[in-house]
């Protein structure tokens, strides 16, 4: 496997339609050869092989500092001059090749990217060491307080390297297309546990001193730290739990079924390859779901919900393991190979372990948010291609609803189309011929025709495969399920819009889908007095599941329910997860509610990950 790769020869399937909307006239036949490149590494993996990382560092929570040496083992294959690494807001105090102090200097800086660390080489140069510390402006660190904590005691770190955020923390070639093994000495204040994207320890070290180790060749992106007051539970041999101490009993309950669910996606696309799959529970602020560290999900504490009514989450960073972490996108542009495919196979998990009507449910809710965010960007939009175009712009961008959603219902549609006694082969096939490997959406279209459609006009046209990757908004062909289940929902919404009390709604049964579906579609009229009659009988202010909260207060914003208000402030609060952030701070701004919107988010600002504030000062500050 050739690791370190940044210019990827992609043999490229229907290839005249790239550049634009695609024709519905399939072509099954390889029509063109292209050289892709990653342009949001500033690396030379082109000519350099990055073989291996060690990592001796110390995180110093006073100046809010990582620091200490990288050394990269290469090899000069391209007899490059000099080394180059991707870097954003580093110091470097000094630098050796091949055990020789050497000079260095940095390149310009460049939007979104950082700038490049050069560092002079020979042909025959194996080993470059760069002694170099974080700054402040580390776009991957947050670093929280102790009053920042549930256990209030002590100080937290964690780390977010999705999507180009690796160099601020550690000069590196940072692309998805370019991986590497690595090892690590991690020195953190006594009393605290260090974890990483590797082998984990399950208690404090006395000596403040933790080493690491990751086998497997991974990218940038999926180097990932955790310093903090931190235990572990086991859930099975194989599986378990990382929280904070308040957290942690709560957790393992949680997350009891995580075993199951390794179990349950090896039974479909073959085995775990990983070792251990661990799930570390982080405090509030950080930003997303989840994240597919290997052996280490980070994950939000907004799905401990205690009904393990949320823990599908979960279901999405497992299946990442196979797409994303074991077969990855080669470049931003590319994303839907990571995101489109873990979902498909997030819901193939969740089907086998709660049955059809209940991923139904999920197939349904996400075609509905597909749709919003189609209507955003565009109809038309080049964004709304699965095939991106982030070049020269911020890769975050690549990260809407398109590649998940859309990418998603692309494999539901071939799945339809070939019959699941095809499929699943198929991609348990594809998982394993590319393992540990990168990919380009053109390597994955030649594989899927020369391994699955292997010629047949029909089955090409009835998919319509230009339309999806090549061309914008929801085909028309786009698969939508029938939930039985969301039938019921939507008479028992109607029956309270006509006038029935909530108490004679038959909602005993309902799972967090059945209410989201319910709520969702409710209409802009709902009263104040229908509001507090719904929350009267259902607490949905008081609600302990996030997600329906989070739509209950976007609703309350929505109608002035300001009975909801102090409770919605609780929870902006104590929740950092951007999905629930912008949506309710955005329907402050846009009810008129500005000046609540402003109070609240200066209480509540340090609380939030970096990304996220950058987010929100330019929402709720416009």
């Amino acid at each position: 496997m050739k690791s370190a790769l940044v210019f990827l020869t992609a043999t490229v399937l229907f290839g005249s339609c790239q550049s634009g909307t695609a024709t519905n006239s399939e072509k099954i036949t390889n029509t063109d050869t292209n050289s892709v490149r990653d342009t949001q590494t500033l690396s030379n993996a082109d000519s350099i092989d990055f073989k291996h990382l060690h990592l001796d560092v110390s995180v110093s929570f006073e100046r809010k500092e990582i620091s200490g040496q990288a050394v990269w083992a290469i090899s000069n294959r391209g007899a490059a001059k000099d080394l180059r690494l991707d870097s954003y807001a580093l110091s470097v105090d000094s630098v050796y090749v091949d055990g020789k102090k050497g000079s260095f200097s940095f390149g310009p800086s460049v939007p979104y990217l950082g700038q490049q660390l050069r560092i002079p080489i020979l042909p025959a140069t194996k080993e470059v060491s760069v002694y170099y510390a974080s700054s402040d402006s580390a776009t991957a660190l947050q670093w929280l307080s102790p009053t920042q904590t549930l256990t209030k005691k002590h100080p937290f770190l964690y780390t977010q390297s999705e999507s180009v955020y690796a160099r601020s923390w550690v000069p590196c070639p940072d692309g998805p297309g370019i991986r590497f093994t690595y090892d690590a000495r991690v020195t953190v204040p006594k009393g605290l546990m260090a974890l990483m994207s590797a082998e984990n320890p399950q208690k404090v070290s006395d000596s403040g001193i933790y080493h690491f180790r990751m086998e497997n060749p991974i990218p940038a992106y999926l180097l990932a730290l955790a310093v903090g007051d931190i235990q572990f539970r086991a859930i099975d041999s194989r599986t378990g739990v990382y929280a904070e101490p308040a957290m942690i009993d709560r957790a393992r309950w949680e997350l009891a079924d995580v075993g199951k669910m390794v179990t349950t996606a090896e039974g479909l696309y073959g085995p775990y390859r990983w070792g251990r799959y661990d799930v570390l529970i982080l405090p509030p602020g950080f930003p997303i779901g989840g994240m597919e560290n290997p052996r280490l999900t980070f994950a939000t504490p907004t799905i401990i919900a205690g009904d393990r009514s949320l823990v599908n989450l979960i279901a999405h960073e497992l299946a990442h393991n196979w797409s994303g972490n074991l077969v990855t996108n080669a470049t931003w542009n590319d994303i839907w190979m990571n995101e489109g495919f873990t979902v498909y196979f997030e819901r193939r998990i969740t089907e086998a372990m709660l049955g059809r009507t209940y991923v139904d449910m999920l197939w349904e809710l996400g075609f509905q948010d597909l749709e919003e965010q189609v209507t955003e960007l565009g109809k038309d939009s080049r964004d709304t291609w699965l095939k991106g175009a982030v070049d020269g712009r911020d890769p975050d961008l690549s990260l809407s609803d398109i590649p998940y959603e859309k990418g998603s219902l692309f494999l539901e549609l071939i799945e339809q189309a070939v019959g699941r006694e095809k499929f699943d082969p198929f991609l348990k096939e594809y998982f394993a011929a590319h393992a540990f490997k990168s990919i380009t959406t053109e390597q994955f279209l030649d594989y899927l025709n020369q391994h699955l459609i292997k010629g047949d006009s029909t089955l090409a046209s009835k998919i319509r495969i230009n339309e999806w990757v090549y061309g914008p908004g929801i085909p028309s062909n786009a698969p939508r399920a029938d939930s039985v289940r969301f039938v019921k929902v939507n008479a028992a919404r109607a029956e309270f819009l006509a006038g029935a009390t909530p108490a004679s709604l038959a909602t005993t049964e309902w799972t967090t889908n059945e209410w989201l579906q319910f709520l969702r579609k409710m209409p802009k009229e709902l009263t104040v007095a229908q509001m507090a009659m719904l929350d009267k009988q259902f607490q949905f202010t008081q609600s302990g599941n996030s997600e329906i909260a989070d739509l209950w207060f976007i609703m309350a914003v929505n109608r002035h329910y300001s009975v909801a208000y102090p409770a919605m402030e609780k929870f902006l609060s104590s929740v950092g997860r951007q999905k629930f952030l912008e949506p309710l701070y955005g329907a402050m701004m846009a009810s008129g509610q500005q000046r609540l919107a402003a109070e609240i988010y200066s209480k509540y600002r340090q609380n939030y990950h970096p990304l996220t504030q950058v987010k929100l000062d330019k929402l709720v500050r416009k």
